[in-house]
C-alpha cells in the first residue's frame, strides 16, 4: 500500500488580511477625497451657525468623524453631500443643547460699531453677528437656503422638517434678520 502524498495547503488568513489592507487603503482613500472636497464648505457652514472659526473646525471633525465611522455603509448609495449637511447641522444642534446653559451673561451689551459701505468685511461680521441671534433652527434655515442657496425640499430634507415648516422659518427668520439690522445698509 502507498501512502497518498499530504498536500500542506498555505494558511489563508495572511491573504485575508492583505486584502482587508487594500480596501481599508481605497476606502481611506475615497474618504480623504471627500473630506477634500466638502471639508471647506462644511467649516464654512458651521461657522455661520457658531461665529466661532474655532468651534466650527470642532464641528466640522466631529461631522467627519461620525461619517468615517459609517463611511463603509455609506459611500456607495447615499447622497454625500446631503449626508454630510444632515450630519452637521445635528452636531450644531446637539453642541447648542449642551451648552445653551453655560452662556456668559453680560451687564451691558457692547457698543454697535459704525456702519460702514456694503460688501466690507464689517458688513459681512454685522450680518453674521445679527444671524447668530436668531434661534438655531431659524439659523439653519438661512444658512442652508440663503448661504449655500439650497432649494426649499432639500433643506426640509436635511432638517428633516416638511417643506411649508422651512418655508414658514425662512420668512421668520428674514423677517427677524431685517428689524435686527434695520437702519444698516446691505445694498447700494
Amino acid at each position: 500500500m502507498t501512502e497518498a502524498p499530504t498536500v500542506t495547503t498555505a494558511d489563508p488568513a495572511p491573504l485575508r488580511i492583505g486584502a482587508r489592507r487594500r480596501g481599508t487603503a481605497a476606502r481611506d482613500e475615497e474618504f480623504t477625497a471627500f473630506v477634500e472636497a466638502a471639508g471647506t464648505r462644511l467649516r464654512r457652514s458651521a461657522y455661520l451657525m457658531c461665529r466661532d472659526w474655532h468651534l466650527a473646525q470642532d464641528l466640522t471633525q466631529q461631522t467627519l468623524a461620525k461619517m468615517y465611522a459609517v463611511w463603509g455603509r455609506i459611500r456607495q448609495d447615499t447622497n454625500l453631500e446631503a449626508y454630510s449637511r444632515r450630519v452637521l447641522m445635528n452636531t450644531v444642534f446637539d453642541q447648542r443643547r449642551r451648552r445653551s446653559g453655560s452662556e456668559v451673561v453680560l451687564a451691558e451689551l457692547p457698543e454697535h460699531p459704525d456702519r460702514t459701505a456694503p460688501g466690507t468685511p464689517e458688513l459681512r461680521v454685522t450680518l453674521v453677528d445679527a444671524l447668530a441671534r436668531l434661534p438655531v433652527r431659524d439659523r439653519a434655515i438661512l444658512v442652508l437656503r440663503h448661504a449655500e442657496d439650497h432649494s426649499v425640499e432639500t433643506v426640509a430634507a436635511i432638517l428633516g422638517v416638511s417643506a411649508s415648516v422651512v418655508k414658514m422659518g425662512n420668512a421668520r427668520a428674514l423677517a427677524r434678520l431685517r428689524t435686527l439690522l434695520d437702519g444698516h445698509p446691505l445694498e447700494d
